[in-house]
């Protein structure tokens, strides 16, 4: 076999030797958390070596025959790899984190099988070459981030496995609806050729791609097909950091992008009127994710209305016509996944740590676990757009992109979300660091044991990447040099 068709194969199985390896090894810690450590880092070094190819102008693709006419394709372009480099690394750290995070609870074996299943999925989602591989891949995730919801078995987590279901399922027929409609007049899409909508009214292709964004909505908690995301908060903190920072709702915007930039065109979105009132959705999303997030004294229920918002920053500049606005949406894919993984990190350490759980209760934190908390406000200030932060990287690139587009209203969209941002995490930052100490809070961290420092390193770890993808975004090889490519080379005339 040879390499363009062996990567994209190795990309997809290297989680899935750990996901059954975990479940056979149910009863060996030891030997389940070194596979699994193994194989990240080895999709961590494929990666690397598929970063540099692509960079070069590689192509690599596989495909099978999946029913007759109909192909299941496995592409790595520029833009998947942007994906599936996210995944591979932030799996690493990830995992490090949950075999820690995770030590002496029970079904530990079944959390690592289904994460692995996760993340198998989501390197399938992002490198899918077709419409019918990507809502195969789609459909795994779903299914394999259930059991993940309700790890705890709590009668909380269940509720809160059904609501997802409930949304995430419902979202999943619109998008098979609108899948086989567009197929049965254009034929298989390949995201390399596009769709043929020359057979279609003007008002049928707007319906499909209603279906279709729709369907992907749910995944991306647009309003009103959000309420899963923050009621999945019963999950275990490594849970919440896959769903929010490297599998679910990423796999909804990336599906966007895709959608609008390799189903329909640009160009044909526009021409149909679509753009704008998705921009419109995706920034109402914006808003009224800040302004839920204000009202919530849980911090994982905050964080969560944050990502609400954020996320649909990637579907902002998406719709939006303009070069920058795609860079900056598909920057902030990755800048938000660094900077959403560290902050959701620090909340599983504080509870798992000092038992704090409300906002109330961070008082003089950062003075105990400094380590944990100065990773906490970097993630923090760069969600507000503070720079050099990744986050101000991607807010100053869609702010461009609005205007670029001639849809100046987005910076104003942009400075209120900033503000709000700033509303909601600066009250956490001031506990934390400069209101004095409650005596029941834990001594001063340190790394004495491995348990501790597998805790607290990957979140010090992300913080330090999202810091530098600010600082060094000039580079070629940063999120925002990728992103630049993946915009010259394939959207681009």
């Amino acid at each position: 076999m040879n390499t363009a068709i062996l990567i994209p194969v190795l990309l997809v199985l290297a989680p899935l030797i750990p996901a059954v390896a975990s479940a056979l090894l149910s009863g060996h810690a030891g030997w389940r958390n070194g596979v699994n450590i193994g194989f990240a880092a080895l999709k961590l070094a494929l990666v690397t070596y598929a970063l540099a190819g692509v960079a070069a102008g590689a192509e690599y693709e596989w495909r099978i025959a999946f029913v007759p006419g109909l192909d299941l394709v496995l592409r790595l372009d520029a833009l998947a790899l942007l994906f599936v480099t996210l995944s591979a690394v932030l799996w690493v750290a990830t995992t490090l984190y949950a075999i820690a995070y995770l030590r002496g609870t029970p079904h530990q074996a079944r959390f690592f099988a289904f994460f692995n299943l996760c993340v198998v999925a989501a390197s399938g989602i992002a490198m899918s070459g077709s419409l019918i591989t990507f809502f195969v891949f789609y459909e795994i995730l779903t299914l394999a981030t259930w059991p993940l919801v309700v790890h705890t078995g709590s009668a909380k987590a269940m509720a809160a496995g059904r609501t997802y279901l409930a949304y995430t399922l419902a979202g999943s027929a619109a998008l098979l609806a609108g899948i086989v409609w567009l197929e049965s007049g254009s034929g298989p899409v390949e995201f390399a050729d596009g769709a043929d909508l020359s057979g279609f009214s003007t008002l049928s292709a707007s319906v499909i791609f209603a279906l279709l964004i729709g369907g992907l909505g749910a995944k991306t908690a647009l309003i009103p097909l959000h309420p899963w995301l923050p009621a999945a908060m019963a999950a275990p903190a490594p849970v919440s950091a896959l769903l929010h920072a490297v599998a679910v709702v990423k796999a909804g915007a990336f599906g966007v992008v895709r959608v609008i930039y390799d189903v329909y065109g640009i160009e044909t979105v526009a021409a149909l009127g679509l753009g704008i009132p998705l921009a419109a959705l995706a920034s109402a999303t914006i808003i009224y994710g800040s302004l839920q997030a204000l009202r919530q004294s849980d911090i994982k229920k905050r964080l969560a209305y944050s990502t609400v918002s954020q996320v649909s920053y990637i579907v902002l500049g998406a719709s939006l016509a303009g070069p920058f606005a795609v860079i900056g949406g598909l920057v902030h894919l990755v800048h938000q996944g660094l900077m959403k993984i560290t902050l959701f990190f620090g909340a599983g350490v504080l509870a798992e740590r000092a038992g704090i759980t409300g906002i109330a209760q961070m008082d003089g934190i950062g003075r105990r676990m400094p380590i944990t908390m100065a990773a906490f406000s970097v993630a923090a200030l760069g969600m507000i757009g503070v720079p050099p932060v990744a986050g101000f990287v991607s807010k100053w690139y869609l702010a461009l992109g609005g205007y670029q587009s001639g849809a100046s209203w987005v910076v104003g969209v942009l400075i209120a979300s900033s503000l709000l941002n700033a509303a909601y995490f600066l009250p956490m930052l001031y506990r934390a660091w400069l209101k004095p100490s409650a005596d029941t809070l834990p001594s001063r961290e340190t790394l004495a044991s491995t348990r501790t420092w597998l805790l607290i390193l990957p979140g010090a770890f992300t913080a330090l990447a999202a810091l530098g993808a600010g600082l060094f975004a000039g580079f070629e090889l940063s999120p925002l040099g990728w992103a630049t490519l993946i915009v010259e080379r394939i959207y681009l005339p």
